[in-house]
């Protein structure tokens, strides 16, 4: 720690740091200038800055903005409000409890003076859920650590995960460049989220793995019936996403997980505001689901497991 560094901290007391600050301070080694490719330090817990001088502050919430200009997607307060009520209510439950028994399954635990100790990086993590209620069960484990990293393109989204989850990092980020340094990583969600195999290659360490989750055909087929009807949409089918995976790691394991949640008007309401198949649609169509009584809606994903493959060409981007 640096001398300036060594006296705010003292100055301050750790009590007076967020969360989110002390955690990239421990964790300062993995951060890569998204301008330069320059390792990070800390400064004065304010901000963090390469070599060559690049600077990005740490804001009061504990995040880091690493975005070099404005994202072009418009993801709204509304909808990570929306997609949290539908997370709280336990929609994605059976799907973490998978997840996590996969990591268990499959992870090869780094010691490090003794202690056991597994970074997890959420590519696209949203306003935050997915990860944070994996790393709650994977924290029941006392002899392993595990630290939680979550990046997304959305503002909106990290600082509602700052705001609502602590213990883990948040960065706004993209995940064409992501800003960490190489092989850092034992494992790498890829939730209901877009992929960049060639960046995920670059940071997961040669024994780390990539957790993805995909929608299968049956995923909120009860609002694909009606906001598609009559249209291409209404059938929906996975193959390419997994083909694409598997020319671009190789797959060690996969795991189905389907199931039915029971749903209010309220809660479809808060689902429809959440997913993408109604983005775009009219008011009328939105009506007209509502109006359908549906009280029951089909969760339905593929999650697949894979590991780096050797000496191969990679950047192709896949939805």
């Amino acid at each position: 720690m640096s001398k300036n560094n060594k006296k705010y901290f003292e100055k301050s007391g750790k009590a007076n740091l967020t969360t989110g600050k002390i955690k990239i301070k421990e964790n300062i080694n993995i951060f890569k200038c998204p301008v330069c490719g320059d390792k990070m330090n800390l400064d004065v817990f304010k901000s963090i800055i390469c070599l060559n001088k690049h600077c990005f502050d740490i804001s009061k919430k504990g995040y880091i903005n690493l975005l070099l200009k404005p994202s072009k997607y418009k993801y709204d307060k509304e909808m990570f409000e929306a997609r949290n009520s539908i997370c709280k209510m336990g929609f994605f439950d059976p799907l973490i409890e998978s997840i996590v028994s996969l990591i268990y399954n499959n992870i090869s635990i780094n010691s490090s003076n003794n202690i056991s100790y597994t970074r997890i990086l959420d590519a696209g993590c949203g306003e935050g859920y997915h990860l944070s209620q994996v790393m709650k069960k994977l924290q029941k484990k006392e002899d392993v650590h595990f630290q939680g990293v979550g990046i997304d393109i959305s503002k909106d989204g990290i600082q509602f995960a700052a705001k609502n989850y602590k213990d883990i990092i948040w960065c706004v980020a993209d995940l064409a460049k992501i800003p960490f340094m190489d092989k850092k990583f034992d494992i790498v969600l890829n939730i209901l989220s877009p992929s960049n195999y060639s960046e995920f290659n670059r940071i997961i360490h040669s024994e780390g793995i990539l957790i993805k989750v995909v929608p299968n055909s049956g995923y909120l087929k009860e609002l694909r019936d009606l906001l598609y009807q009559g249209t291409n949409r209404e059938l929906y089918s996975n193959e390419k996403v997994i083909e694409h995976f598997n020319r671009n790691f190789e797959k060690i394991d996969t795991e189905k997980v389907s199931y039915n949640v029971s749903v209010s008007r309220d809660e479809l309401s808060h689902l429809i505001k959440m997913t993408p198949l109604s983005w775009g649609a009219s008011e009328g169509i939105i009506k007209k689901v509502l109006d359908n009584k549906i009280d029951s809606i089909t969760v339905d994903f593929t999650i697949i497991i894979g590991k780096s493959k050797k000496q191969i060409s990679l950047p192709k981007w896949e939805s």
